[in-house]
């Protein structure tokens, strides 16, 4: 199926929009500027399927960029979340069933004893690096060009030349002060991290905070040896390492991609798939760090909706469901849409990344192991190719650095009109052999 989207009734939706929020939208990738369109009003989704506000069906590999691990409105987190809404859906206190949750994820996450609720990925953050730095009476944070860590204000800088920079502010509003606590390294550079750890530097650290599995710059796997590294190298600082498995956690293995590695943090930052489509993240760790956060220690962290009910039942619904043979199937399904692609390039300069249930097409010849490299890739030629496929009924991430999200919901004849949908669309972006 082609079709040219008129999208009037999205069209009229973004006139309004954009008179009463900024841009038109609520997160800025939504506005779809990265790949030259406005964006799609959504309707409703439907498992693999979402369905915009002109009644266009597509086949979505973003879900809501990783919470949907089962995909639009399943049955059993739909029935979690009414159950538990009929009971009230806020309380402002103690309930079951935050007890149930914390249980389960430390269950899974090998590093995990204890674990602290939030409502964003940017609130457990910024969290765990003031508990970070309470625990080692440092302010320095290191973190790794290209990954995103919320819109914390020391976090929201990246890197210069050289290999280890100081940070500077990379949006208007945050304080050079903030940012200057936080050094920026690329991603898979060993000596980088070498160089920012040791002597005076090292000593000044309180935290190393990295995506195990990088996946704000496309989807980056780390070189064989660099997570070790960077556990070695934090350690001898006296630094606390921090893994952000906000997109990796409970997607890539029942315990995150520390469960893949098999590199365990000091801390760890949980979020998507954790509150199973509704605001829910949480920070955790073993119990003699996380015992120092109020009420049972010092460092002072709250939340009105932290732990709310309705997010924590969908998120003991996702999990629950989330056994040996889902990730069994879920990898499978990743594999089988990458190899899709990979033949539907044929010999043009597109390279395929995936991890279980994550994936990323990048329009460049070259293999893609930091920052850099992902800015080098084709950003006219994959906005050209996301174009393409929306005219053709598939909901691709609107942005070379975002990650494709598939799903327990997406089976073969997914995979397989998606496929068919992107041999069109490599053809019609450019022909074999083109780019750089």
């Amino acid at each position: 199926m082609t079709f040219a989207p008129s999208d009037s009734r999205s069209a009229e939706l973004y006139r309004r929009a954009q008179r009463v929020l900024p841009g038109g939208v609520n997160s800025p990738v939504r506005a779809m500027r990265a790949i030259g369109r406005d964006p799609l009003f959504v309707d409703r989704g439907e498992g693999a399927v979402l369905v915009d506000a002109d009644g266009h069906s597509y086949i979505d590999w973003v879900c809501s960029w990783g919470p949907l691990i089962h995909g639009h409105a399943h049955p059993a987190v739909v029935e979690a979340v009414r159950e538990a809404a009929g009971r009230g859906t806020s309380f402002g206190a103690p309930t079951a069933g935050e007890v149930e949750l914390a249980e389960e994820v430390a269950r899974r996450v090998p590093s995990v004893e204890m674990v602290r609720m939030t409502s964003s990925g940017t609130e457990a953050t910024m969290s765990a690096l003031r508990l970070a730095r309470a625990i080692t009476g440092r302010e320095r944070v290191l973190k790794f060009a290209g990954a995103y860590h919320g819109h914390v204000d020391g976090l929201l800088a990246e890197a210069g030349s050289g290999l280890a920079t100081h940070g500077i502010p990379a949006s208007p509003g945050v304080p050079r002060s903030a940012a200057a606590s936080t050094t920026v390294v690329a991603f898979n550079h060993g000596d980088g991290v070498a160089a920012a750890t040791e002597g005076p530097a090292g000593e000044e650290l309180a935290a190393i905070i990295v995506e195990p599995i990088a996946a704000n710059m496309g989807l980056v796997r780390p070189e064989p040896g660099f997570l070790e590294l960077v556990r070695e190298r934090a350690t001898r600082a006296g630094a606390l390492l921090v893994f952000d498995e906000v997109i990796t956690g409970f997607r890539v293995a029942p315990g995150g991609a520390q469960e893949l590695t098999g590199v365990q943090p000091d801390l760890t930052v949980m979020g998507k798939v954790l509150g199973g489509g509704l605001p829910a993240a949480a920070f955790g760790g073993p119990r003699a760090l996380m015992e120092r956060v109020a009420p049972a220690g010092d460092v002072y962290q709250a939340g009105t909706l932290s732990g709310n009910p309705l997010a924590v039942a969908a998120g003991l619904a996702t999990l629950a469901r989330l056994d040996e043979a889902a990730y069994r199937r879920l990898e499978e399904t990743t594999a089988r849409l990458a190899e899709g692609l990979r033949r539907a390039a044929g010999d043009r300069p597109v390279r395929l990344e995936h991890a279980p249930g994550l994936l990323t097409v990048f329009f460049t010849a070259e293999r893609v192991r930091d920052l850099d490299g992902a800015r080098r890739c084709d950003l006219d030629a994959y906005a050209a190719f996301c174009r393409a496929l929306l005219a053709r009924g598939v909901y691709a991430p609107p942005s070379q650095f975002e990650a494709w999200f598939p799903s327990l919901a997406h089976g073969p004849d997914h995979v397989d009109r998606t496929v068919a949908a992107a041999e069109e669309a490599f053809a019609e972006v450019a022909p074999s052999g083109a780019g750089g």
